[in-house]
C-alpha cells in the first residue's frame, strides 16, 4: 500500500536529517503533505531536495516558543489542520555522574521534555479528531546506560506525558504514542564516536553485539513504525510505547 496517509497534513519537528527525514520521506510518499521543522536553512533546503514533492520545510528551533508560534501559525492559515504530529526533535550528551552540569541538564530537559511540551500544546487547536501524535522516546528511558543518565531521565519523563495525556484527551479522538528506537545509524549517533569513520564503525559494530538482533538499525526501518503509529492502521493504539530496538532494552 502506497497512500495509507492520502490527504493527511503531518508535522515532524527536527527532520533534517537521520529519523525526522527518513520519516518525511515515507510519509510523503504515502500521500501527506509533511510541514518538517529545522534549525540550519541549508540542512532544511538539502532536506527538501531529498524529500522531493509533498513538502513545506519550516525554519524553526522547537526550544523557542516564538519559533512554534510561527510554526503552527503557517500551518494553520496554508493547511488549516494536524492529522500527524511527530515531535521528534531531541537528542542528548554524554556525561557521567560527577560531571554532570546545570547546562547540560538545562539543554537536555529544554529540548526533550519542555519543548516537546510545548510542540504537542501549540498543536492542539489544529490537531481533529483521528489525529495522531508521536513522542520520540528511547529505549534508554528504561534502561541504565554510562554516562547518559540525564538524556535517559528526559525521555523517561516523555513516557510518562504520554500516559498522563491521553487522560487529558479523553473524547478528543486524539491519539498519543512513544516510539523509542534503540541505537540507530544516524549522523547523531556516528557523532558520539567522532569524525573518524573507522571509529565510528567500531562503535557500530559494538552496539550491534548488545542487541539481540546483532544489528543497529536503519533511520527508514524507525520511519515504517513511526507510519504505522501515524496511520489508521493504529487506530485503537493510544497512551503506548513502540519500542523498535531489536530487543535491546527488552531482554
Amino acid at each position: 500500500m502506497s497512500d495509507r496517509l492520502d490527504g493527511k497534513i503531518a508535522l515532524i519537528t527536527g527532520a533534517t536529517q537521520g529519523i525526522g527525514l527518513a520519516t518525511a520521506k515515507l510519509f510523503a510518499a504515502q500521500g501527506a503533505h509533511v510541514y518538517i521543522t529545522g534549525r540550519d536553512a541549508e540542512a532544511l533546503k538539502s532536506a527538501h531536495n531529498a524529500i522531493g514533492a509533498n513538502v513545506t520545510c519550516i525554519q524553526a528551533d522547537s526550544t523557542q516558543i516564538t519559533d512554534l508560534d510561527h510554526v503552527f501559525e503557517q500551518i494553520k492559515t496554508e493547511a488549516g489542520r494536524i492529522d500527524v504530529l511527530y515531535a521528534n526533535a531531541g537528542g542528548g550528551t554524554l556525561l557521567p555522574l560527577g560531571q554532570i552540569t546545570e547546562q547540560q541538564v538545562d539543554e537536555t530537559f529544554g529540548l526533550n521534555v519542555k519543548a516537546l511540551i510545548f510542540t504537542v500544546q501549540k498543536a492542539l487547536p489544529l490537531l481533529v479528531s483521528g489525529s495522531s501524535v508521536i513522542l520520540a522516546g528511547s529505549s534508554a528511558s528504561i534502561a541504565g546506560t554510562a554516562a547518559f543518565s540525564v538524556y535517559s531521565a528526559s525521555k523517561a519523563a516523555v513516557r510518562n506525558l504520554a500516559r498522563s495525556w491521553i487522560l487529558d484527551l479523553k473524547g478528543t479522538g486524539i491519539r498519543v504514542n512513544v516510539l523509542s528506537p534503540g541505537p540507530v545509524r544516524t549522523p547523531a549517533l556516528l557523532g558520539y564516536a567522532g569524525d573518524d569513520p573507522a571509529q565510528q564503525q567500531g562503535m557500530i559494530d559494538y552496539l550491534g553485539t548488545l542487541i539481540p538482533m546483532g544489528r543497529v538499525a536503519e533511520a527508514d526501518e524507525i520511519a515504517k513504525a513511526a507510519l504505522f503509529l501515524a496511520c489508521d492502521d493504529s487506530s485503537f493504539v493510544n497512551g503506548a510505547e513502540l519500542f523498535a530496538d531489536g530487543g535491546m532494552a527488552q531482554a
